[in-house]
């Protein structure tokens, strides 16, 4: 298999792709006798009677049926939750975690699978609610072995090591930077791609139980801005051609399962439709900002939103604050001290988030729930309160947020895991009564 991609694919548009010429058919999805002996699959992303504009469904023409495997048997996994249930009650703190290390596969080997752990959840994957946002450490390949997240769609944020994703479609090459969607349903594969030092990855993952992300309405800012459907890109059918068994992992109702199949599930020959696994390059985002006064809401940095009952107020958005220049005049830049009805869950892919500089690492996480306060720590306002207001340019910086209608609740992982930052609360502790009537 190699890493091609569908350059201009468009998002929510429908595609196709063959691997042999002439192994999509013409005019019709299933014929009686499907072209060079393959099966026609369907897998369907959303009610079939969904809006045509919100219908997901993409036609598969594989060498086997994916209903070819054994009966599912549980699978122990001490780390990963699922929905409000799996968190643990918590104080309605400001938190934040320094990085997890990658340990040495020597020491704890650890695939995409076994090195999910799950830091805050919300809502309830049977009610199709909500989210969670996990770490993942990996220090070695998947090799035989394929996971299928039946619960929800997983939006992966690479953020040590590039990573190759193999999916039922074709391969996504994914380093730090960009992102990968995989559909809800779909089998894929997540493997390190590199050898020594260069195979230890890190990455965070939204799991959305929600609504399938999409892109945001434009509203007032017109027809450019913000994430451009031309820059999802998705992979070129291939399949893998080794003969041998697989292990089978589904995630199935909060809980894993594993099953033997006597195949490989990657044996898609050709594909169309439009519920496809996507990577997107967080370079190619438009920056929206002021260039007059005030610190705009972090709502302008919105790269998918999964939508809820409720118009506006979102399922899960997955925001990101790339590099981008400040001009406001008269304005304090970094966010202002706040409280939110959206609860927030913070990464940083690489460099200093602004509003942060003490400690907030790479690597690192943090939680602001519902109407929690938080903003800039002391050295951040000091600094910016005395900053001459020239046009300056954030650079090297790339810092993202799942944020949701629904409280989180961390996990006790993440309450007992070592990395929870306990002084977190001391970098506010130097803001002083500067009050001078």
């Amino acid at each position: 298999m190699n890493a091609t991609l569908t350059y201009l694919a468009g998002f929510g548009n429908q595609h196709q792709s063959e691997a042999v010429p002439g192994a999509l058919p013409a005019g019709r999805n299933s014929p009686q006798r499907v072209a060079h002996g393959l099966y026609a699959e369907l897998v369907s992303g959303s009610a079939f009677t969904a809006p045509r504009h919100a219908n997901l469904r993409t036609w598969l023409y594989r060498r086997r049926p994916s209903v070819q495997v054994g009966g599912y048997t549980p699978l122990a996994h001490a780390w990963l939750k699922t929905g409000s249930a799996g968190g643990v009650n918590a104080p309605p703190d400001p938190m934040r975690w320094h990085p997890v290390p990658i340990p040495d596969e020597t020491t704890l080997p650890l695939d995409f699978i076994d090195g999910l752990r799950t830091m805050v959840v919300n809502g309830d994957a049977d009610a199709q609610t909500g989210m969670a946002a996990h770490l993942v450490l990996m220090n070695r390949p998947m090799g035989r072995r394929a996971f299928t997240n039946a619960d929800g769609e997983m939006l992966l944020v690479p953020q040590q090591g590039r990573l190759r994703i193999t999916t039922e479609l074709g391969l996504l090459d994914v380093a730090p930077g960009e992102v990968a969607l995989l559909p809800r349903g779909m089998p894929f594969k997540v493997d390190p791609h590199g050898d020594g030092p260069a195979r230890l990855a890190r990455a965070y993952v939204c799991e959305n139980y929600g609504a399938p992300f999409r892109l945001p309405e434009l509203g007032p800012i017109g027809s450019n801005g913000l994430a451009n459907p031309r820059d999802f890109l998705a992979p070129t059918a291939a399949f893998e051609a080794d003969a041998g068994g697989y292990e089978l992992v589904k995630k199935y109702g909060g809980e894993l399962w594993r099953a033997d199949a006597a195949s490989t599930p990657f044996n898609v020959v050709a594909w169309h439709g439009n519920l496809v696994p996507f990577k997107y390059d967080t370079t190619t985002f438009m920056t929206i900002g002021s260039i007059s006064f005030d610190h705009p809401d972090p709502s302008i940095f919105t790269v998918l939103t999964s939508p809820s009952d409720t118009p506006g107020t979102a399922n899960c958005d997955f925001v990101i604050f790339p590099p981008r220049w400040l001009v406001a005049e008269d304005t304090f830049r970094p966010p202002w001290y706040h409280r939110n009805l959206m609860s927030e869950f913070m990464g940083l892919v690489h460099g200093q988030y602004d509003a942060k500089p003490e400690g907030f690492k790479p690597g690192g996480a943090s939680l602001h729930n519902s109407m929690v306060p938080h903003g800039p720590d002391a050295e951040a306002f000091d600094k910016a309160s005395a900053a001459t207001l020239a046009p300056h340019k954030l650079d090297d910086t790339l810092a993202f947020m799942f944020e949701s209608r629904w409280r989180f609740r961390p996990t006790a992982f993440a309450m007992s895991g070592g990395a929870l930052d306990t002084g977190y609360a001391a970098c506010w502790a130097g803001l002083q009564d500067r009050f001078r009537p």
